[in-house]
């Protein structure tokens, strides 16, 4: 194994798979609580062709595994739960700052807000 620590250049781009070996997307950016330096998400592109008619999926960090054979992060979802999960439009303007879209983020992964 190689370095626990990765650049965010590197993340950006990487293959996202669901348990299945089905991939759903890849990673478009990351996103850094600049107070605790924790990753909050990964902003993963989902659907559309070229990228257009994509749609964007911030997914909990925690809900990310990196499997090593697969050079990508893997979630347990599939296509039809993503489709229904919290997402925008590549021209949509996010809040990320706002903590009611954030609980509801990660009410639907079954996971702790990172800012807890």
């Amino acid at each position: 194994m190689g370095s626990r620590l990765i650049s965010s250049e590197k993340v950006e781009g990487t293959t996202v798979y669901n348990s299945t070996g089905e991939k759903l997307g890849s990673i478009q950016n990351v996103m850094i609580d600049k107070l605790t330096g924790k990753v909050a998400y990964a902003d993963m592109s989902f659907g559309g062709f070229l990228g257009i008619g994509d749609r964007h999926h911030p997914l909990p960090w925690s809900v990310l595994k990196y499997d090593t054979e697969k050079d990508g992060y893997v979630v347990d979802l599939d296509k039809e739960r993503l489709k229904g999960a919290p997402n925008y439009g590549a021209g949509d303007r996010m809040d990320w700052e706002d903590r009611a879209w954030g609980q509801q983020v990660h009410e639907y992964y079954g996971v702790p807000p990172y800012w807890l």
